[in-house]
């Protein structure tokens, strides 16, 4: 395609320095974790080229070490290709491969002391066996499988056990349930709390579930999953030799069209983070509810003071983390949406739309991570429960009168609760006068703690109702 200028500091070469004159789209390079799988890919693929004896050793010693450098990050400077590229992610490809070549050539000539004896070549010797083709599928599943297993997972974990911990503390407080935003049976912390964890608990459960598919790497498949020029037995050693190199579980792909074709693994990857966006916008809202006020709302608990609310009304702190988490959670859900039109886009043989995919996918993994950490560590572990706010509403609460409909029927019941609240009084103050029954008969049956244990308190018509 004729001559190209390419910066003097530069390590990559013409390729992708024509993405980067070609793409000036978003001004966001590909993300840490897919450069990193790029390198474990590529330091995979010339230590079993090696032992297969399709590369020299030493040419495989010097891509292997160039290739674990860009890895650990030592060279992102280097990999200006923007997310917004071609659909096959083939610029990155060989944004990595020109990148690493260089890398090895330094290696090589430093080691051999001639200029002419150490020649890497990107495509000959750092894709052998390979295509962007299969090397981009393969690079977002392992950058996806490491940052769930290395932060995502552990982030949930401390947020669960964080909101379990609490919910210990805060056992023996009562207060208010609430549906449709109204007065509900009572309920303890550590019961309202502990639903929170459950859905964590299920959210790590549906993301662990989604690795299994996850860990199946298309490499081998070069260009449209048959495996042309490569040898039969790279993917399954390339596979052993990844897992090796991340810590973590990978195996081969069965059906290599499959992977390349279609991202539907990465999809369902993003539908349990989707899900689990929605279960943190649940709580973080739930923290807000409870937060509200002080005087005027709620009024349940108080969150950690973080920062001033406001930059003209003095003593205003709002619940920050709660509203980050919020937006984070909210951006997670756009990014599902991308990454569901974009697994759409697998025409006949590739899907070309990976690099979307990959940025979205690790975007909102970070984000979860992340808002996690900070929910667990800045909102629900320094948060205090208004006790005689909680008592006071609790009291007044005139759904309590629900625990009579065995002995005095619904019709009086709602009676009773009707005239509570209009009066403003104790249910059990009402309920003595409408029933006639005694406070020592009434206070067990109206008692929120033994209600929020739930079951059947009184025997039908005890009250003659």
């Amino acid at each position: 395609m004729g001559e190209l200028q390419v910066p003097a500091d530069a390590l990559w070469g013409a390729q992708t320095q024509r993405a980067v004159q070609n793409f000036p789209v978003s001004g966001r390079p590909m993300p840490r974790g897919f450069i990193r799988a790029l390198g474990l890919v590529k330091a995979a693929a010339a230590e079993v080229n090696a032992g297969l004896g399709l590369l020299p050793k030493g040419v495989a010693a010097a891509v292997r070490a160039a290739a674990l450098d860009v890895a650990a990050g030592r060279y992102d400077a280097h990999f200006p290709v923007d997310i917004y590229q071609t659909g096959s992610g083939t610029s990155s490809n060989m944004n990595a491969n020109e990148v690493i070549a260089a890398l090895a050539t330094r290696r090589r000539e430093g080691a051999s002391g001639r200029a002419d004896k150490g020649k890497v070549h990107p495509n000959d010797h750092v894709n052998l066996g390979q295509s962007s083709n299969d090397v981009v599928p393969t690079a977002i599943r392992v950058s996806a499988q490491l940052a769930v297993v290395e932060d995502l997972l552990p982030a949930l974990k401390h947020l669960r056990r964080t909101i379990r911990r609490r919910g210990r503390e805060l056992r023996r407080v009562v207060k208010t349930g609430r549906t449709h935003l109204m007065d509900a049976m009572p309920l303890t912390f550590e019961q309202e709390f502990g639903a929170w964890a459950s859905q964590l608990e299920s959210a790590e459960a549906r993301i662990e579930d989604a690795l299994k598919r996850l860990r199946r790497l298309p490499l081998g498949g070069t260009a449209i999953g048959s495996g042309i020029n490569a040898d039969p037995r790279f993917g399954p050693k390339a596979a052993k030799a990844i897992s090796a190199l991340a810590g973590t579980r990978f195996e081969s792909a069965d059906d290599k069209f499959e992977g390349l074709a279609a991202q539907d693994d990465a999809v369902e990857l993003s539908g349990q983070l989707n899900a689990l966006a929605v279960a943190l916008i649940k709580i973080a809202n739930d923290l807000r509810w409870m937060n509200a006020g002080p005087l005027a709302g709620l009024g349940e608990i108080e969150l950690p003071a973080l920062q001033p609310g406001s930059s003209i009304m003095p003593g205003k702190v709002n619940p920050v983390i709660p509203e980050a988490t919020v937006m984070a959670a909210a951006q997670v859900i756009g990014h599902h949406t991308a990454i569901t039109v974009a697994g759409q886009t697998g025409n006949f043989q590739l899907n070309v739309t990976l690099p979307l995919i990959a940025a979205n996918l690790l975007e909102s993994i970070q984000l979860l991570s992340n808002v996690s950490r900070l929910l667990a560590d800045s909102s629900i572990a320094g948060l205090k429960v208004r006790g005689e706010r909680v008592k006071e509403a609790l009291e007044r609460n005139p759904i309590l009168v629900t625990a009579l409909n065995p002995v005095i029927g619904y019709e009086k019941g709602a009676a009773i609760a009707k005239r509570a609240y209009k009066e403003g009084r104790p249910v059990l103050e009402v309920a003595m006068e409408v029933t006639g029954l005694p406070e020592k008969t009434l206070g067990p049956l109206l008692d929120p703690a033994l209600l929020a244990r739930g079951g059947i308190h009184g025997k039908p018509g005890g009250g003659g109702g």
